[in-house]
């Protein structure tokens, strides 16, 4: 789980260290499912073993997000926004990675 405070400037406030108070970093990633065939994967792994890298046996392709969430983060909605806008359920899985204290 990751918690991480930013020191980018926009909205929240400043605890005078160069970081936001109230902001939390979500991590979500999102990863094709085992049973679907990952092309891309695939071509990094013959790329590595081309390279010498022979220790490598497999490769998954995957996006990450980072999310900055006003407050708690409610994971109920985290869940939805990850499932409906981030991903494709059908093909994709999720995994959210939580602030911790």
């Amino acid at each position: 789980m990751h918690r991480r405070s930013t020191g980018q400037c926009g909205g929240g406030r400043s605890s005078g260290a160069g970081t936001l108070v109230g902001v939390s970093q979500v991590v979500v990633d999102v990863v094709l499912k085992p049973e679907i065939s990952d092309p891309q994967g695939q071509a990094v792994l013959g790329a590595l073993g081309r390279l010498g890298h022979t220790g490598v046996r497999s490769v998954r392709q995957g996006k990450h997000f980072v999310l900055e969430v006003d407050g708690d983060p409610d994971v109920a909605e985290l869940r939805q926004i990850a499932e409906t806008l981030l991903a494709n359920p059908v093909i994709e899985d999720v995994e959210l990675h939580l602030p911790t204290d």
